[in-house]
């Protein structure tokens, strides 16, 4: 219990330095638990924070340790939003709990077979593993980018990551929402897909965002 303490102190922590408002006083007030100072004193002791007039930062031992549970957090809401469609509550429920108990294995099967997703569904960054880093030169994922697929491949949408939100309701008004099967029969000068029975040209900066499972 104590480390599960302590390893939410430190998911705090990165959180509220990616929003630039990481010090003492908002990390206890923040933090959900009755004794935060107690919890913040202990991962002082664990060497896995510092504080000096009133900030907090992160050791390298706490760097690593807030960064693998952001990491599970943030895939394991990728997961169960995008690929078993659970609702916000759900998912962040689910979230809390895996990621304490997930292997650094378990991590990186999940992030290779949601295809390695750059953000979570929040759009907030999914730190990145060995297995982004294979990804690259070695390895084929289960869920990849529609960019990566071959002409005449068939795929199933598992989710969008939009650079604008407003693309979002542009393409599921041409059923281009997770969940449905679309073909890929051109990928230059623009990429093309069908859809059912419509044929949508999409701009490569766009196919890029549409992660896509084989089922060929």
């Amino acid at each position: 219990m104590q480390k599960e303490r302590v390893d939410e102190l430190l998911e705090l922590s990165w959180i509220l330095r990616e929003q630039g408002v990481l010090n003492c006083k908002n990390l206890v007030e923040r933090l959900v638990d009755d004794n935060a100072l107690e919890v913040m004193e202990g991962a002082m002791e664990e060497g896995l924070i510092s504080t000096k007039n009133g900030l907090v930062t992160l050791t390298q031992a706490g760097e690593q340790r807030a960064e693998g549970i952001v990491r599970r957090h943030r895939l394991v809401e990728r997961l169960f939003s995008e690929v078993f469609e659970l609702d916000a509550n759900q998912t962040e429920s689910n979230a809390c709990q895996f990621e304490h108990i997930l292997s650094e294995d378990t991590t990186d099967s999940v992030c290779t077979f949601l295809g390695h997703p750059p953000t979570c569904p929040h759009g907030k960054p999914i730190p990145r593993g060995e297995c982004c880093k294979k990804y690259n030169v070695e390895l084929r994922p289960l869920v990849m980018r529609l960019t990566d697929f071959e002409v005449g491949e068939m795929g199933r949408i598992v989710f969008i990551v939009p650079t604008e939100r407003e693309r979002l309701s542009k393409l599921a008004a041409l059923g281009v929402i997770a969940g449905n099967i679309l073909r890929l029969t051109q990928k230059r000068p623009s990429y093309v897909i069908q859809v059912d029975e419509t044929t949508i040209a999409l701009d490569p900066e766009i196919a890029r965002e549409i992660y896509v499972k084989s089922i060929n």
